[in-house]
């Protein structure tokens, strides 16, 4: 069964077959998805789908492009979902500076991924960071604050020196989708670089889809897409990676206990 660690099935994208897409997944190997808040309204969605689906899981907390949303009254509502029993992790949080320019703007992404990573020490949750344009800030800030949270740096974009940075703190990284891409010459080094127990995979659907859907609209589905490159470069094969990142899945959200089962 294939685990995937980052989804987006409440975005507007499935919404003409959200529910057959999502009970299509077992039958086609996908045994759990985690679906990923990133704002309050998506937030909201993730644990409506953890609540209505037995196998997806939730992950409670905003994006930094959404980062104006928050104030001290979201934070106390984020810090109630985490007691939710399918709540898992906190996210998606950390730095976007691709579309944010403004000073400002900037310091107040920075202000919001701090205290998200607080509410996740308090909370004894793992993080799924974002991080886009920002390495040095993102690396520093988690260096800081998050050095013994643990969690994820999602659909890893940077080179084998920052990977190597989030590993030697616990880190998994995030591989998707842009493994397939011909171009994709950083994410392949850090895969084949990275031990395979420090990997999880991921769609970010509906974005990101593997080559040969680049382009379309993503989903678990193309997972396999994904196993097969990462075997590729490893020199393992497709069922050991499914089987390895699957555990590695289950270790990052913390479900080995019965409770999370």
């Amino acid at each position: 069964m294939i685990f995937d660690t980052h989804a987006h099935y409440d975005d507007a994208q499935f919404d003409a077959d959200r529910e057959a897409l999502l009970e299509s997944l077992n039958t086609h190997g996908i045994g759990r998805v985690v679906n990923i808040g990133a704002n309050i309204e998506s937030t909201k969605s993730s644990v409506a789908l953890a609540e209505k689906y037995p196998f997806i899981y939730a992950a409670a907390g905003v994006h930094p492009s959404d980062a104006g949303q928050l104030n001290e009254d979201v934070y106390q509502w984020l810090k109630t979902l985490t007691a939710h029993e399918k709540v898992v992790a906190i996210g998606e949080i950390g730095l976007d500076y691709y579309w944010e320019k403004e000073a400002d703007v900037r310091a107040n992404q920075r202000e919001w991924f701090v205290r998200q990573l607080e509410l996740a020490r308090e909370c004894g949750l793992p993080v799924s960071i974002h991080s886009r344009d920002a390495a040095k800030d993102t690396l520093d800030i988690v260096k800081g604050h998050g050095r013994d949270v643990g969690g994820v740096v999602h659909c890893f974009s940077y080179g084998v020196e920052l990977a190597r940075e989030y590993l030697n703190m616990g880190y998994y990284i995030g591989v998707g989708g842009v493994v397939t891409f011909n171009n994709a010459k950083s994410i392949k080094e850090v895969v084949d670089y990275a031990p395979m127990d420090r990997i999880v995979i991921e769609t970010d659907c509906p974005y990101l889809a593997p080559v040969p859907h680049r382009g379309k609209r993503n989903s678990s589905l193309n997972l396999p897409y994904v196993v097969s490159a990462i075997s590729q470069i490893k020199g393992i094969s497709p069922e050991e990676v499914e089987a390895i990142t699957w555990k590695n899945g289950m270790d990052l959200y913390r479900m080995a206990d019965a409770s999370r089962q």
